[in-house]
């Protein structure tokens, strides 16, 4: 439910509504703006929405009070009708620009992934991803270099003037990974995991929550609630891809439908990552321009300095001279629909 002020509505008229609000047992959130509205981000009882909503549209100063339908609240364009930007060292992350994010699947080594951020700056880009921890199928593949990867990480972004991105895995592995980057990755495996998520919004640090493969919009959407409902309003919607009805071809569906989808019902921005979209490389720069043209705010690319000698996803990953090609297309692309590549 959101309560919207009329214009000019005075702190006595503002704090009235919430203390009515609080009355009933729910806690109020202010939403300022140009017109302030004050929501209740939780559930309410079925017994006392009908006289809650007439006794709020009666107090002084308001303006008119609507029910949110959506199961999600915070997440909603109902919520919040103006697009969420996620500001990050200087990065932007929204609709007016085209931000891209691409290195390595997994940081090998202080010499990979240094010429990873060379090739990602010199592209164009604007932060470097690669994985410390990683979830792997087989407990006998890579699993990453640990803390020593966020070292890494930490250290070649900070010497190329790079946001950083990397997947923290369990609740309990939040505050490290928080202390080397920038932007916390949920993975898609993790993407209802609820501890991880409140713990993750806890921290602060702007969450990429990547969807599930086989998530529906509106678990996608209640997985960004429970970060935002800690608080923290930089949640970074991502789109890598759901289970295939054929995998003879490609490793999932990109589901592109998702992008516009997502954009109409919440304000949140949204990636879109074509390397595990359709895990083949060559395919990779096709359905990268086509998630800009559907309207996605930024992309998320799978680039290795060798890809043939890559200790995980090296099939999906682009070359740098690949990439650089596809920054160039794609810098082309982003002028003819008036947009702009992040910066």
């Amino acid at each position: 439910m959101i309560v919207l002020m009329q214009f000019g509505a005075t702190e006595e008229q503002i704090e009235g509504v919430c203390e009515a609000i609080r009355h009933r047992g729910l806690e109020p959130l202010v939403l300022p703006g140009d017109r302030v509205a004050v929501g209740i981000p939780s559930a309410i009882p079925a017994e006392i929405r009908e006289s809650l909503e007439g006794l709020l549209g009666s107090l002084p100063g308001v303006s008119k009070v609507t029910p949110v339908s959506r199961p999600y609240k915070l997440a909603s364009r109902e919520w919040k009708r103006e697009s969420t930007v996620v500001r990050v060292k200087g990065v932007e992350i929204g609709p007016t620009t085209l931000t891209m994010m691409a290195g390595p699947c997994s940081i090998e080594s202080y010499e990979q992934f240094r010429a990873a951020a060379e090739q990602v700056k010199r592209a164009g880009a604007q932060v470097i991803r690669g994985g410390a921890f990683k979830p792997r199928t087989s407990p006998y593949a890579f699993q990453g270099l640990a803390e020593e990867g966020l070292k890494i990480m930490k250290s070649i972004g900070d010497e190329f003037g790079l946001v950083t991105i990397s997947e923290v895995m369990s609740s309990d592995m939040v505050p490290l990974v928080a202390q080397y980057v920038d932007i916390l990755q949920i993975g898609a495996r993790s993407m209802q995991n609820f501890p991880l998520l409140i713990e993750a919004g806890k921290s602060g640090k702007p969450v990429f929550l990547k969807r599930g493969p086989s998530a529906t919009i509106d678990e996608f959407l209640l997985a960004a609630e429970y970060v935002l409902n800690q608080g923290n309003p930089n949640v970074i919607l991502c789109e890598r891809g759901v289970l295939p009805i054929d995998r003879s071809y490609t490793r999932n569906t990109l589901d592109l439908n998702a992008v516009p989808v997502l954009k109409e019902y919440s304000h949140l921005p949204v990636i879109v990552d074509p390397s595990h979209g359709v895990g083949v490389a060559r395919y990779v720069p096709a359905l990268a321009k086509a998630a800009l043209m559907v309207g996605a705010d930024g992309l998320m690319v799978e680039m290795h300095p060798n890809p043939t000698e890559a200790m995980s996803d090296g099939s999906q990953s682009l070359t740098p001279d690949g990439f650089a090609q596809l920054m160039d297309d794609l810098t082309q692309l982003t002028s003819l629909l008036g947009r702009k590549m992040g910066g």
